[in-house]
């Protein structure tokens, strides 16, 4: 057995994957191009399946490692939660997202759109090049597809995300020898191609595998229902009762059935000690132990604070109207007024913020840098970390970021150890919540959401109250005492009203899952994006004035255009076989 170190190209993971070899094939420098019969064995071919691996973080695969990081940050610049950050003048293709004024020739648009269908190529081109191979069983062959199945369908899937009508390329449109194979129209929904693909893949996939990073059975089955959820409510908003009710089994049996459970304390899904932990059901591993960096999570490499060690590039701030989302009142969260008035931040950086005396719930500290609050564990939070204070505020992003000694520099950019946990416990059990207020039982969704509300409540979670030292870098906890007034209780009272109970899942969702590149597309697939975007532009741009004239425009901002490039390049026959959005 040879332990085969997987660098992982564009920052994936299955860092340090072994693999069962008998030569010394991915040891190898490349030297120009493989022949047929170099890939077709079983080294080979494993070889291929690896390099569609390293197509799923995307950074760097095209452009610059930001345009189409897997995280979906930059995307994230759409919803209410992220501000661009920096300053006014950098990186005005991101300021466009985030103004709603998408373009086809956006770079991150573009680069998005590239590698995603690099991967889908990746994975094809395995499938298509197992049918030469002679060396493998059909048991070894069944696993290497399966595998390759659920990459081309979270490929697929991301792109069905981004855009309206994508198109859905198989192993048999492919052909690697011919470049017009690839030239498929986009004239049909791929979303039944891509619950097929995770389908194969839950049905031959393992429930648990040996090597940290491959995908389970169980990992299929969630994307399963991913795939479903997402077309589980109609462009106007009215649930699609037949989706959601095909969601429902394959998400209780997850739940009750999978080998998973909640990590006793939020914060330890962001942080690089505990990754690949029981509430972790697929996760994007990264290293930073590489020579050139190449395993480090770099495509959100931008999106780290300005201040040591980090020290660049203060991109993927945090909006008020989020902070403000996290204030509490019982308890519980304030559903129809949480944007009234403003959690504050204190811009003195030798005080603490004894300027707000309301009630938090705890995950706002574990989500937001705010200034003269303890970040990461390792230094008071002050407006050094934000690059203009004066453009974006004073909040920053935080659970991507990795503690420092899990951090480094290489080539150009920062690197982190820290996984994107893709698919986590807590997404099924809200994803399920969602169901059961559609297509079930109110009481049965309170309770899912009283489980995460649990969790978060729990007080060795809490962020301790800090006061700074004569050093930036120093500071002392203040025993017995938190960072903020946090006070965060379970919804006790039944649930007799839908329109409620759908309200306080979907704001749950929100407070879960903030700052992690999900918030633009829940709100795209519930079909109230228009709402809520323009709701949070008229009060967003008063702090921030350079939102103030911007505008979503609904049945078009929900999805973004198909890159001009990709239609100019699908010309086949004298015409483009890709057709842009009607809405663009």
């Amino acid at each position: 057995m040879k332990k085969i170190i997987s660098t992982l190209l564009g920052t994936l993971g299955l860092v340090a994957l072994v693999m069962s070899c008998n030569n010394d094939f991915l040891d190898r420098q490349p030297q120009g191009q493989f022949s047929e019969a170099d890939v077709a064995t079983l080294d080979g071919v494993n070889g291929l399946l690896l390099g569609a691996y390293t197509m799923v973080p995307g950074g760097g695969l095209e452009g610059q490692t930001w345009h189409n990081d897997i995280h979906n940050w930059v995307f994230n610049l759409a919803s209410d939660d992220a501000l661009k950050g920096t300053d006014a003048g950098d990186q005005p293709e991101q300021s466009f997202i985030e103004a709603y004024d998408f373009q086809s020739f956006n770079v991150h648009v573009r680069d998005k759109w590239r590698g995603l269908y690099k991967g889908v190529a990746a994975t094809n081109n395995v499938i298509n090049t197992l049918e030469k191979v002679e060396d493998a069983t059909d048991e070894q062959k069944e696993q290497i597809i399966a595998e390759a199945r659920f990459l081309r369908g979270l490929f697929h899937m991301e792109a069905r995300k981004m855009w309206r009508m994508p198109t859905y390329i198989s192993d048999e449109d492919f052909d690697l020898n011919d470049l017009e194979s690839t030239k498929v129209p986009n004239d049909r929904e791929i979303w039944p191609f891509i619950e097929a693909d995770f389908q194969a893949a839950a049905a031959v996939l393992p429930e648990s595998q040996s090597e940290i990073g491959r995908p389970t059975s169980w990992a299929a089955k969630a994307f399963l229902a991913k795939a479903k959820m997402y077309q589980g409510w109609n462009s106007d908003g009215s649930a699609n009762a037949t989706k959601l009710q095909e969601a429902k089994p394959i998400l209780e049996d997850i739940l009750n059935n999978g080998p998973f459970s909640l990590m006793d304390k939020y914060q330890d899904n962001f942080l690089v000690a505990t990754r690949n932990n029981s509430e972790s059901i697929f996760e994007v591993q990264y290293a930073i132990s590489s020579a050139t960096g190449d395993a480090a999570n770099r495509g959100i490499g931008l999106a780290h604070p300005y201040t040591d060690p980090w020290g660049c590039c203060g991109f993927y701030q945090v909006s008020q109207n989020l902070v403000n989302a996290f204030k509490t009142e019982g308890g519980l969260p304030m559903l129809d007024t949480f944007d009234d008035a403003d959690v504050p931040a204190t811009v003195d950086p030798t005080t603490t913020l004894t300027d707000y005396t309301g009630t938090l719930d705890p995950r706002l500290d574990h989500s937001v840098g705010r200034p003269g609050v303890l970040y990461k564990g390792f230094k008071i939070y002050q407006t050094d970390f934000v690059r203009d204070l004066t453009y974006a505020g004073p909040f920053f992003s935080m659970k991507h970021v990795a503690e420092p000694e899990a951090f480094g520099q290489g080539g150009w950019g920062n690197l982190s150890a820290n996984n994107y946990r893709m698919m986590r416990l807590d997404m099924i059990i809200l994803w399920l919540a969602e169901v059961e207020v559609e297509v079930g039982d109110l009481e049965v969704a309170r309770g899912l959401v009283n489980q995460i509300r649990t969790r978060a409540a729990n007080p060795e979670g809490f962020v301790p109250l800090a006061t700074q030292g004569d050093e930036r870098n120093d500071f002392t906890i203040v025993d017995g005492q938190y960072a903020a007034n946090y006070d965060i209780a379970t919804y006790d009272a039944a649930w007799t009203d839908k329109d409620v109970a759908r309200q306080a899942v979907r704001f749950e969702t929100r407070l879960e899952f903030s700052m992690e590149g999900h918030r633009f597309f829940d709100l795209q697939r519930w079909g109230i994006a228009a709402d809520v975007l323009n709701q949070y532009l008229q009060s967003e741009s008063e702090h921030r004035t350079y939102l103030q004239g911007r505008s979503f425009q609904a049945n078009k901002n929900e999805f973004f255009p198909i890159p001009i490039e990709a239609i100019d390049r699908s010309v086949k026959d004298g015409a483009p076989t890709l057709t842009q959005d009607p809405a663009y």
